[in-house]
């Protein structure tokens, strides 16, 4: 009984955690589309998500594409398909790496600093202040980094897109010695826009799902500086697991007939 006691206890805890995500997403998206918008904030958030996560983005993007081409390389030879390198590192990319690596970086960087912000104004008592200057924590708060999240990690995705191929280019031709026309010729042939454009639809709920964990973390946090730094680290994993659920739904969605 004992064992079954807590299955019921951690089935209840659980269901009661979804009931609350879902009712501060539903809040959440409801202010999103609703006026007035708080457009420096969001402008700020834009910068931060976006500006400042370039670095970190642009250079995983660049040496995953290098690592990709030596390890296609690596195996192709087998089978002497090494001509397969430029298509395999494309779709790779796009498809995959790109959105999925840029999103958990973002993640790590951004969904962190989201918590640890919005939890530090709970624990002091900063976002009751705003409710009684009559100020929306919510919309004031939440909307635009979801907004920022939801526009600017499609945008990351595309540079990072952009420099993981020309990465998987310089190993293939400084290192492996192709010829760079018939490499860029072989990424065009087989490239397609669903492939680009699924990745960038992925970046999209990646960007979202990370604003979002970060915030609703951070909203919920309490009991000072520890209950922060649970936050934070709750922010990581839980939109971390969820970029990996959701790659698998949309990659499903999308490519489920081929």
């Amino acid at each position: 009984m004992g064992f079954l006691a807590a299955t019921g206890r951690a089935f209840l805890v659980f269901l009661e955690a979804t009931g609350k995500l879902a009712l501060f997403t539903g809040i959440a998206l409801y202010h999103c589309v609703r006026p007035p918008f708080y457009l420096r904030q969001i402008g700020r958030q834009m910068i931060d998500i976006g500006y400042y996560s370039l670095p970190v983005v642009g250079l995983t993007a660049l040496f995953t594409g290098m690592v990709l081409a030596l390890q296609s390389y690596s195996g192709f030879s087998r089978f002497q398909a090494e001509g397969a390198i430029a298509t395999v590192v494309a779709l790779s990319v796009t498809r995959e790496l790109g959105p999925v690596l840029g999103g958990l970086m973002v993640a790590g960087r951004i969904g962190a600093a989201m918590a640890a912000e919005i939890g530090t104004m709970r624990v002091t008592e900063q976002i009751d202040a705003l409710s009684t200057l009559s100020t929306n924590p919510f919309k004031y708060l939440v909307a635009p980094r979801l907004l920022a999240g939801l526009t600017m990690l499609p945008l990351l995705v595309l540079v990072a897109d952009i420099i993981g191929v020309f990465g998987g280019f310089l190993v293939g031709v400084y290192r492996l010695d192709f010829n760079p026309s018939s490499y860029i010729n072989r990424t065009w042939e087989f490239l397609e826009p669903i492939d680009v454009i699924s990745g960038l639809v992925k970046a999209a709920v990646f960007g979202f799902v990370v604003a979002l964990m970060g915030c609703y973390h951070g909203y919920h946090s309490k009991g000072g500086a520890q209950g922060v730094g649970a936050a934070t680290t709750n922010a990581v994993v839980s939109a971390s697991i969820l970029i990996l659920v959701w790659n698998y739904l949309i990659t499903g969605i999308f490519f489920s007939t081929k």
